[in-house]
């Protein structure tokens, strides 16, 4: 007999959380089917957020922080490569074109 996992993956659960909520009116989010871990990031406009998250039947939290470790160089976010200086594009990094 093999080991039965300690839970089956359910599609009927949903998970929003909240990463930002921009001066715009855009809201930020992860958006999850059956497994919080595995989420796609999203933004919509706050009014449609609501009816998003109304069509999902799903209520939204805030993110911790703790959902990525940002020691882990494996994992980041788009918010993370958008909103953060990454050193080897800096300019005058970069090699010499060949001549």
């Amino acid at each position: 007999m093999s080991a039965q996992p300690s839970h089956a993956f359910d599609p009927s659960r949903r998970f929003v959380r909240i990463v930002d909520e921009r001066e715009d009116g855009m809201v930020e989010f992860e958006f999850a089917v059956g497994e919080p871990e595995l989420f796609v990031e999203m933004i919509l406009p706050q009014a449609a957020f609501i009816e998003f998250c109304a069509r999902e039947q799903v209520l939204p939290t805030r993110s911790d922080g703790q959902a990525i470790d940002p020691a882990d160089g494996r994992h980041w976010t788009l918010r993370e490569a958008r909103t953060q200086r990454l050193d080897r594009h800096t300019p005058g990094t970069d090699p010499e074109p060949p001549a």
